[in-house]
């Protein structure tokens, strides 16, 4: 045997092993103890004491713990399932209908070509002038009182009879107002003196008979001007003949004529040769 060769065990020529320590063989073919064959290899690590116990504690935790917690676990739940309040089908809430939602449809989106023609549009459209803001009005002066009851009553005149501009103030004056307040009461009114002028023609035929003359005269007297009074005249209806009757009947109600005397009485009056004669035949002369 080589002397430099390890310590092991070698099989001799008879095929029983022995132990080479590194310098001799040992004195028996299986040596002592220690050298029993095997015993100087190394243990498997599965059979080795430090891996065999964890593993058996290990192993013995792992059934215990499981099953302390499923005792554990099983009792809540039952609680829980035998609290839960139970829900009939009555008490089972309906499921909620679904409405159906309308999709919009997308807005239609201009093409260039009309973006192109609406820009040209509104470039084409001039632009209108920014108005200057108006300048207000100062405020009028308050007006004495007595100009405003001078205002009061005029107005209250014209709602039930008519009057001239010259006429309404004169009433003013009689009512006791100063000339300057009565005329500029009747300067603040609103009034068409001619239209005035036609309801007081009006008035003057619905009592008594006159001719044309005659009630332009009357209108006249009334404080109308010529114009307006022969305005009113001609606007009125009136057949001048037959207020020529109505004039002759009046005069012999109260006095005696004779036919040339009730005619020269009717033109006096403003009715023409024709309208007086015609007077005087009505009445019965």
């Amino acid at each position: 045997m080589n002397q430099q060769q390890p310590a092991g065990w070698y099989n001799q020529p008879d095929g029983t092993p022995r132990y080479w320590d590194g310098g001799q063989w040992t004195a028996d073919p299986y040596g002592t103890e220690q050298h029993q064959p095997g015993a100087d290899r190394p243990k498997k690590w599965y059979k080795k004491k430090r891996f065999i116990i964890p593993a058996i504690v290990i192993a013995a935790l792992a059934i215990i713990i499981p099953g302390s917690g499923d005792d554990d676990t099983a009792a809540p739940a039952a609680e829980l399932s035998s609290s839960a309040p139970e829900v009939t089908e009555s008490e089972a809430p309906e499921p909620e209908e679904t409405v159906p939602v309308e999709s919009e449809a997308p807005a239609a989106v201009p093409s260039d070509a009309a973006e192109a023609a609406l820009v040209d549009d509104e470039q084409a459209e001039p632009e209108e002038p920014a108005e200057e803001p108006a300048e207000s009005e100062p405020e009028a002066p308050a007006l004495p009182v007595e100009q405003l009851n001078a205002i009061s009553k005029a107005q209250d005149y014209l709602r039930y009879s008519s009057f001239s501009e010259s006429g309404l103030v004169s009433q003013l004056e009689y009512e006791g107002f100063s000339a300057s307040d009565a005329q500029f009461a009747v300067e603040q009114l609103d009034v068409d003196w001619a239209e005035q002028a036609v309801f007081k023609a009006e008035t003057y035929l619905d009592y008594s008979a006159f001719s044309r003359t005659g009630l332009i005269g009357q209108l006249e007297y009334e404080g109308f001007s010529n114009d307006d009074a022969q305005h009113a005249v001609d606007t009125v209806t009136v057949d001048w003949n037959e207020q020529a009757v109505l004039k002759a009947e009046t005069y012999l109600e109260y006095s005696a004529f004779s036919r040339s005397g009730l005619i020269d009485q009717l033109e006096y009056e403003g009715f023409t040769r024709e309208q007086a004669e015609h007077g005087a035949t009505g009445a019965g002369l």
